[in-house]
């Protein structure tokens, strides 16, 4: 079902290509976006652009995934993230106008990035149609798109300034695609510390692989100079309620009884900006760092 256009969308058409035709830019019509060849796409009733077509377009997070993470967000028990976030965005030194967020949730990050920068504009890419619900709503000047990041971006070259990407897949030749030559990714990911003793309490929690900053790094390489690295990690006393929404916004919530989870646990990721590369011959121009999902969508840690 559509909805007369989005205002939000307006300043960020420049961004959008079509992603039938990959090339054409996207003009509004009545309650959705069009290219020049005829190919349509709805304005979804929350106001974000749907994109993402075919079996793919009802994937990512459902609603009681995306209802438990919106309360848990809004307790504040990921602020310092979010601040830590805006704060490497703000200070990469390239005065950001444009920025992408890649897996972009509910928006609560990008939001977040936003009101850091005033005058800037923000897109937020993700393929769950209930937290793009709450994206297109995040920020007056943020617009939403359904997307999946393991597929080309229906973005135009080198049109943003920062790629965000907290606790998200990772597409890094696309990432570098849509920068713009001095352009930075900025990357949230958490470390094998993060949510320990909740893991201790319930067994089933998916951990974070140990090799996973090894990979990372090899898959970023080709693309992105290291540019520094913040940690950021402190404690977390989770109430029941918290608790239950910490696991009920993860794929694990359908495997697990979190009775007892509450008590004091650790919050530790690492955020890194990365400044583009000119591109060498031998780079892979597509690709991911994490293997294609099955047809349910991505398996995220607890953070968006």
């Amino acid at each position: 079902m559509s909805a007369p256009f989005s205002r939000a969308l307006v300043p960020l058409l420049d961004l959008l290509r079509c992603p039938t035709c990959r090339t054409s830019r996207l003009s509004p019509a009545p309650g959705a976006l069009r290219c020049p060849a005829g190919h349509t796409f709805d304005i979804a009733r929350p106001g974000y652009a749907a994109l993402l077509t075919g079996a793919r377009a009802t994937s990512g997070d459902d609603a009681p995934m995306v209802r438990a993470r919106e309360r848990f967000l809004a307790t504040g028990g990921y602020a310092p993230l979010r601040r830590a976030a805006a704060r490497l965005v703000a200070g990469t030194g390239t005065h950001p106008a444009t920025v992408v967020d890649a897996g972009c949730g509910t928006g609560y990050y990008l939001a977040g990035v936003l009101d850091r920068l005033p005058g800037a504009r923000g897109l937020g890419l993700d393929s769950s149609a209930r937290a793009l619900r709450s994206a297109a709503r995040a920020h007056d000047r943020a617009a939403a798109a359904s997307w999946d990041l393991f597929r080309p971006l229906p973005l135009a070259d080198g049109t943003a300034d920062v790629v965000l990407d907290v606790f998200a897949p990772r597409n890094p030749a696309e990432f570098h695609r849509v920068l713009r030559p001095h352009g930075r990714l900025v990357v949230v990911r958490p470390t094998p510390r993060h949510l320990a003793e909740l893991r201790v309490r319930l067994p089933g929690m998916v951990a974070v692989d140990p090799d996973k900053e090894r990979r990372l790094h090899r898959a970023l390489d080709p693309y992105f100079e290291h540019g520094g690295t913040e940690r950021v990690e402190y404690g977390l006393d989770l109430d029941a309620a918290q608790a239950l929404d910490l696991v009920a916004m993860t794929p694990s919530a359908r495997h697990l009884e979190p009775i007892g989870a509450a008590g004091r646990v650790t919050v530790s990721a690492l955020a890194t900006v990365y400044r583009r590369r000119p591109l060498s011959p031998a780079a892979p121009r597509t690709g991911s760092t994490r293997t294609p999902p099955p047809a349910h969508g991505p398996t995220p840690p607890p953070g968006r």
